[in-house]
């Protein structure tokens, strides 16, 4: 198992690598240490016991956690909330109200990933376990939850990325957990003194239309930050959201062309890549920079997803 001190965000907020699909800085489970315990994402279920290790170096014991919240039922982002509930008998999960179902029965959520995950489902999902009906807490558009005496949580609806999603508003950082509706942040390149953001596109839920409504709304609140599903925060964030909103016409332009040409989602990644490669090569990055293994992966789903969607205008 590898090891990794949880990261400090501030003195309240800490973020666990759950070394998702193996990968550091890739997936994260955020804690906020109020006095009822609250954890924000779990990541799949291989990283359950990163997470688990992370709750134990910052001196919490799983009896302790009072709330756990998904953004949305990915398996990437909830997979492992079935098993963490196991061993944390005072927990409820927070879930949107599209999402509560999945969660109590994941077998059409596994379907869905297995499809295209392929082979390398079970190494990267297994094991998937339902949450019991009675511990999963419904939160919507406006709804609330105080875990603290200074500290209530605020529930935005933000689809996009999915219709099961919602962000989670933090008034004492003025700070917004994201998950993945304005898309991911590369650490392995802020490593490099570039920051880098892409919109997230997977199926089967994308809608472009939704996806830009909801990055505006959130422009406009004005926050000091973002949390981000992949990977960490931002504190620069009308950067980050004029960033994914350009990339966000991109990948439309790009997949309007494909599907003009009758081409598959493969030609869409292709070219989609090597628009990112072109643009973080004038930023010094080069082409065998570590990140392309991520950034490809990324490009390959989000490809499905944009594809589902022309797809779907169609019928």
């Amino acid at each position: 198992m590898k090891e990794k001190d949880p990261i400090q965000l501030d003195e309240r907020i800490y973020l666990i690598d759950g070394f998702d699909m193996d990968v550091p800085n890739r997936t994260g489970t955020y804690v906020i240490n109020e006095e009822a315990l609250t954890l924000i994402e779990t990541g799949p279920s291989p990283s359950i016991k990163y997470v688990k290790k992370g709750l134990e170096t910052l001196g919490f014991s799983l009896d302790q956690v009072k709330y756990i919240i998904v953004t949305h039922v990915h398996l990437d982002h909830s997979g492992g909330a079935g098993l963490l509930m196991k061993e944390c008998p005072n927990a409820q999960v927070v879930v949107h109200p599209r999402g509560e179902r999945h969660l109590a029965n994941p077998r059409k959520l596994a379907a869905g990933a297995r499809s295209i995950y392929g082979d390398s489902f079970s190494d990267l999902f297994d094991p998937i376990v339902p949450v019991p009906e009675d511990r999963l807490l419904v939160k919507t558009e406006g709804d609330t939850l105080r875990i603290g005496p200074e500290c209530t949580l605020e529930f935005f609806d933000t689809p996009g990325h999915a219709k099961h999603h919602f962000s989670i508003y933090d008034p004492l950082s003025n700070g917004l957990f994201t998950g993945d509706t304005v898309g991911v942040r590369y650490q392995q390149l802020i490593n490099e003194g570039v920051n880098f953001f892409l919109p997230t596109t997977s199926p089967n839920h994308f809608d472009p239309n939704a996806m830009e409504k909801s990055i505006k709304r959130i422009k406009e609140m004005n926050l000091d930050r973002i949390y981000y599903g992949h990977f960490g925060v931002t504190e620069g964030v009308d950067d980050a959201l004029d960033q994914v909103l350009n990339w966000l016409d991109i990948f439309v332009e790009e997949g309007e062309q494909v599907m003009a040409e009758r081409k598959g989602y493969d030609v869409l990644a292709g070219r989609l890549l090597d628009r990112v490669k072109r643009t973080l090569r004038k930023q010094g990055i080069p082409d065998e920079h570590e990140v392309f293994i991520i950034i490809n992966l990324d490009m390959q789903v989000c490809s499905l997803g944009i594809v589902d969607y022309f797809q779907k205008l169609k019928q």
